[in-house]
């Protein structure tokens, strides 16, 4: 009878060992790649612009994957860098993973979410949970 129990047991901590934690997150991360990029490279607005208006794009892109920066301190806390009306600033949010790796990240009354869908000691892939789907994933490489 107590043999039917460790299939069980050994599901639970396997799943458990699986589960990313608020500590493993605790550093700096910096943005390396976002797919809602690629896919303003391929919109015909790209594609037709003339050569001095792409490089402006460009410097942008690359402008955002410089300045997007996540730091998660001990705690439950995040500062992060945002752009508001096209300028860089700081802020700070608080942070709570769920058991399904959903990374909540409460700033005031904003609330935005991300499900945490690969995880290392050296990367960070996340996909945003939103009510307009399809911007893609965020890739965040660990940099302190």
């Amino acid at each position: 009878m107590h043999l039917s129990i460790i299939p069980t047991l050994l599901l639970a901590i396997v799943l458990q060992a699986s589960q990313v934690k608020f500590e493993q997150l605790i550093g700096t991360w910096q943005l390396v790649h976002f797919d809602a990029m690629d896919q303003m490279r391929n919109s015909q607005e790209y594609q037709n612009a003339t050569p001095a208006m792409r490089a402006g794009m460009e410097y942008k892109i690359n402008n955002r994957l410089e300045n997007t920066i996540y730091e998660f301190v001990p705690g439950d806390s995040l500062k992060y860098t945002d752009y508001v009306r096209q300028e860089i600033v700081q802020k700070q949010a608080k942070v709570e993973i769920s058991s399904e790796d959903v990374l909540t990240i409460q700033t005031g009354k904003e609330i935005r979410k991300a499900k945490i869908v690969e995880f290392s000691s050296e990367k960070m892939v996340l996909e945003p949970i939103s009510t307009n789907p399809g911007s893609g994933k965020l890739v965040f490489e660990k940099i302190k």
